[in-house]
């Protein structure tokens, strides 16, 4: 069975957010093994400078890589990845599989996004979309799409 990790930097604070990821986690447990690695923000003033915004992008990227110990396909979701169809990432984790691969660890990083060194260690760069989404919202989102892509790739009906 496929492991699925999602590393990410910050924990869910809006009940709603934690509702939702709680039932495609529920879902997602026939298709297979899911971890929820969440690693914690550094922590910014209310309007913090350039320089402030670097170090703490560099600190949560150190954190990332650290968390990173499994072998696996690592897919670093940033705003200059490439956008997939839900099918076509259906196809990519069943490539993925094919290859002998035994996990997929997608990488979220926080709300200024993710350091060079964390996108170098990716083996793919995912883009959600080219519009801005709360940062909390990108868990959901991509659970659900996780979810839908063994719907596709299993025939299922969720996906229409």
């Amino acid at each position: 069975m496929l492991t699925i990790t999602i590393i990410c930097i910050g924990k869910l604070k809006e009940k709603y957010l934690q509702v939702a990821c709680e039932e495609y986690s529920k879902r997602l447990k026939i298709f297979c093994k899911l971890n929820i690695i969440e690693l914690s923000e550094y922590k910014l003033p209310n309007t913090p400078n350039p320089a402030q915004i670097e170090k703490a992008i560099q600190k949560e990227g150190e954190a990332i890589l650290a968390a990173c110990k499994a072998k696996g396909y690592y897919i670093a979701l940033c705003i200059e990845g490439k956008q997939l169809s839900s099918e076509q990432l259906a196809k990519q984790f069943s490539q993925v599989s094919l290859e002998g691969m035994s996990e997929i660890i997608l990488i979220i990083g926080g709300s200024y996004g993710l350091s060079e060194a964390v996108k170098q260690k990716a083996d793919f760069k995912l883009s959600m979309s080219l519009m801005t989404f709360p940062h909390q919202l990108a868990r959901v989102m991509l659970l659900e799409q996780v979810y839908r892509a063994f719907q596709i790739s299993s025939n299922g009906k969720y996906h229409k």
